[in-house]
């Protein structure tokens, strides 16, 4: 996901960093006058006597995009219909009369068609819709049924600012998983570390699991942003299974995402109860259950272990570990528990505080507790509590039968969790 120094509409992207555009920026000032503008022309126009408005003609969808890194055109027109123009209006067309989850449209003078043209027998488009509203960028699939093209697929982009500023895009079909790359992308390895190939910017089907996370890495030519190339852009691919509007691709340039998420159902943890899914994104203070959750991963995936646990009394330890990641809305955690003979259980997604709070859904649901322990920080359980794990920076025990609150007690700071039994 390296952006370097690529222009798009005279704007140029600043230095290696991830943080760029605001995803949830608001519409801004020039809009809001244009629209004024619009009303005082309406009236105007009335007021003389004029008997219609006249109407702003269609704004046609452009093929590529307009990125350029120096003079690489990042995102150049590809697919063999790229240059039909009954198909490229029938795409905008659809691409105009698509709406997102929460009723916002997309700006075509800032979406393109990255890809257009036949494929296993059907026609397929592929478009970087620019949606301004929510100040995000969508990956729109679609596909032709006689001369009218339908959005069947669309992905919110979950980094904050555009698209097309990634190397690597996810498209699923009923193929398979297959990805369009960059022009930057000068070789792309595929889950299982062999070349992909890739024809017209398009590799062939991918053979990506369902519910389990995949790596694949991109090697990046040499270009202006980067004299040097780069030998490994990582991302994990989360599967086939991670439904719309989730992004599937997420960035994990170290490698401790892939350690991280080893042995782990990511259809599970992308669900309403796992981490993944679990904080619901809000637009107006008001859950919007059908956009990306909050909880959704952009990158840093990590994990690290905070001890063992016996949880059915007879001496088989868990494993018992912390999982940490970037979202858009910052850093969020969760506690995963591994057995020694069973599947993991994961809890759902708590935000930074100073201290955490998990509830892992076993057969006996157990309560975690963490916070950074210093000598004059202490943990202030109710009465009568029995933890199973009782240590420095840690406590595990049964979940209450009722509702129960923990206090941690710092210099600087006192901070209460509470644990209902439902």
């Amino acid at each position: 996901m390296t952006r370097l120094g690529i222009t798009r509409l005279g704007m140029t992207r600043p230095g290696a960093t991830r943080s760029g555009l605001n995803r949830r920026r608001s519409a801004g000032p020039g809009r809001a006058r244009l629209g004024l503008t619009g009303v005082a022309l309406a009236a105007a126009l009335l007021a003389g006597g004029c008997g219609t408005i006249p109407t702003e003609p269609a704004v046609a969808l452009r093929v590529g995009y307009d990125t350029l890194d120096g003079t690489l055109p990042v995102w150049p027109a590809r697919g063999g219909l790229a240059t039909d123009p009954q198909a490229t209006a029938a795409v905008a067309k659809a691409v105009d009369e698509w709406r997102s989850p929460v009723n916002d449209r997309v700006h075509l003078p800032t979406s393109g068609i990255l890809w257009l043209g036949e494929l296993d027998g059907a026609r397929l488009a592929v478009v970087a819709a620019d949606v301004p509203g929510e100040s995000a960028s969508w990956l729109l699939q679609l596909t032709a049924d006689g001369d009218r093209f339908t959005v069947d697929r669309a992905v919110e982009y979950t980094e904050p600012g555009y698209l097309v500023y990634s190397d690597v895009l996810p498209l699923q079909l009923p193929s398979g998983r297959r990805y369009l790359v960059s022009a930057r992308v000068d070789r792309l390895l595929g889950p299982n570390r062999d070349p992909l190939p890739v024809t017209d910017g398009l590799t062939g089907p991918v053979p990506v699991p369902s519910c389990a996370a995949v790596t694949v890495t991109a090697r990046l030519r040499p270009s202006e942003s980067l004299p040097n190339g780069k030998a490994a852009e990582r991302l994990l691919d989360l599967g086939t299974g991670t439904p719309g509007p989730r992004y599937p691709l997420i960035g994990d340039d170290t490698g401790s995402g892939s350690r991280a998420l080893a042995g782990l159902d990511t259809c599970g943890l992308g669900a309403r109860t796992g981490p993944f899914g679990s904080i619901a994104h809000r637009v107006h203070d008001k859950a919007s259950p059908e956009s990306v959750p909050a909880s959704w991963p952009i990158d840093r995936v990590a994990t690290r272990t905070l001890g063992e646990v016996d949880l059915d009394g007879a001496g088989t330890p868990a494993r018992l570990d912390e999982l940490t990641w970037r979202t858009d809305e910052g850093m969020m955690t969760a506690a995963v528990i591994r057995p020694a003979g069973g599947p993991p259980a994961v809890s759902a997604a708590d935000r930074v505080e100073p201290l955490q709070l998990y509830v892992v859904p076993l057969a006996r649901p157990v309560v975690v507790l963490t916070w950074k322990n210093t000598t004059d920080s202490s943990l202030v359980p109710p009465p009568d509590t029995v933890r199973r794990v009782d240590r420095p920076g840690l406590a595990v025990l049964d979940k209450p039968a009722t509702r129960a609150t923990f206090t941690l007690i710092a210099p600087d700071k006192t901070t209460q969790r509470s644990v209902s039994p439902n």
